[in-house]
């Protein structure tokens, strides 16, 4: 049995005052929900002040991204290894917007997921096909693709730490999502590829987590879907009641 997972990317959101409350109004909410893993993840200048607040909770804290390299000569980079000393247990890698915002390729996605998981730290990677590659039936190429370059080389136990979120590119930050059924359709997909290249068992382990606009109000029917593990939430996550409702959503259905 797969324990679902929701995670919130606040992404370039709030200011130390309104990331501490947040994290405050979270931890009273759902930070003793057992039967869902939770965790946030802030911007990087207020990690430790939310870390802090979610202190003693089951709420665990999060990076939106990190270099491959723990040291050197890389301005205004942060290292997997910084993440850690912040108190990071997960870090987010291959989001959408820094594929197409800032040009991030699966190689260099793959080096920082490998440099993360050497830190220890345990990694969403997301994955995803833009409007035009979905209408051109490319869905399942640019995905096998986007595994396939980011995963090379990783081994069962490092894939142990590695959830995967399916983040359709059209869904972010639109106010539209992928139907139950579509995403239903890709994780499963996704499913079967990770069969074929680490297994029965890594398969069937590993947690696929759905990303793109959701919500209280469409969480529970993506949720149910049987190869749906849990969500990647964006612009719900920084609303404390609308974050708590889909987690509390996803520990009912599953």
């Amino acid at each position: 049995m797969r324990k679902p997972f929701v995670a919130g990317n606040w992404k370039m959101n709030t200011t130390a005052a309104s990331a501490e409350c947040l994290a405050e109004a979270l931890v009273q909410k759902i930070g003793h929900q057992e039967k869902v893993e939770v965790a946030v993840c802030p911007p990087f200048p207020y990690l430790f002040r939310v870390g802090a607040k979610l202190a003693g909770s089951r709420i665990a804290l999060g990076a939106q991204n990190c270099h491959p390299d723990n040291r050197g000569a890389f301005t205004g980079e942060v290292s997997p290894m910084m993440l850690v000393d912040a108190g990071c247990k997960w870090v987010i890698v291959g989001h959408s917007e820094r594929r197409h915002l800032l040009g991030e390729k699966d190689d260099f996605i793959h080096r920082k997921l490998v440099g993360a998981l050497l830190a220890n730290l345990h990694v969403i990677l997301c994955v995803g096909e833009t409007l035009d590659q979905r209408r051109s039936n490319q869905t399942e190429i640019v995905v096998e693709t986007q595994l396939a370059g980011s995963l090379e080389s990783i081994s069962s136990d490092q894939l142990a730490r590695v959830v995967i979120a399916y983040e359709p590119v059209w869904a972010i930050g639109t106010g539209q999502n992928a139907t139950p059924d579509q995403a239903e359709k890709v994780h499963q997909f996704i499913r079967g590829w990770l069969d074929g290249q680490f297994g029965e068992t890594c398969a069937t382990t590993t947690r696929i987590v759905y990303g793109g606009s959701v919500n209280s109000g469409n969480a529970a029917g993506l949720l149910q879907q049987p190869n749906v593990d849990g969500a990647l939430v964006g612009g719900a996550s920084l609303n404390a009641d609308e974050f708590a409702a889909i987690v509390n959503i996803a520990a009912s259905v599953k």
